[in-house]
């Protein structure tokens, strides 16, 4: 397993490093984002969106527990907060195998439905602007990408 972490200062910050992570994703790429509410979660989002070339604004799906956005690959943005069983069927299967990127939010909440890998963001709020962003790759796909992100 292999770890990276970032300090960032604003918003931007954040968005650069999703960002280039979206630039980096392929088909299948399953992330889980955790950190208290609004710690940047859907901050950290929309830059994945941004680097996966999504041009639709991209915004918490807390109310519908999936959005669905086009771009360069489709981007799966999960918000299981809400979710009441984690046993129930919910089809995710279909978005962790599936040609698209995955974002889940809250995904302790679902811990016995997700894939073996998948790269874990932790986002911890330090002050009202600055974020400790925390990457833990799980499997060699993500550990790949975290050398990626590594590289300046």
């Amino acid at each position: 397993m292999k770890i990276v972490e970032w300090i960032t200062h604003n918003e931007d910050e954040t968005k650069a490093i999703a960002t280039k992570l979206g630039r980096q994703a392929s088909p299948g790429d399953v992330f889980l984002l955790e950190g208290d509410l609004g710690a940047g979660k859907t901050t950290f989002t929309k830059g994945l969106a941004k680097g996966l070339e999504v041009s639709r604004n991209v915004n918490s799906p807390t109310f519908t527990i999936i959005k669905e956005y086009a771009g360069r690959l489709p981007l799966y943005h999960m918000d299981v907060y809400r979710v009441e069983d984690s046993y129930e069927d919910l089809g995710f299967d279909e978005y962790f195998y599936g040609e698209g990127v995955t974002v889940v939010e809250w995904a302790h909440l679902i811990e016995d439905q997700l894939p073996n890998e998948y790269g874990k963001i932790v986002i911890e709020r330090m002050d009202d602007i600055k974020r400790k962003i925390t990457f833990e790759a799980v499997g060699v796909r993500y550990e790949q990408l975290c050398e990626e992100l590594e590289k300046k």
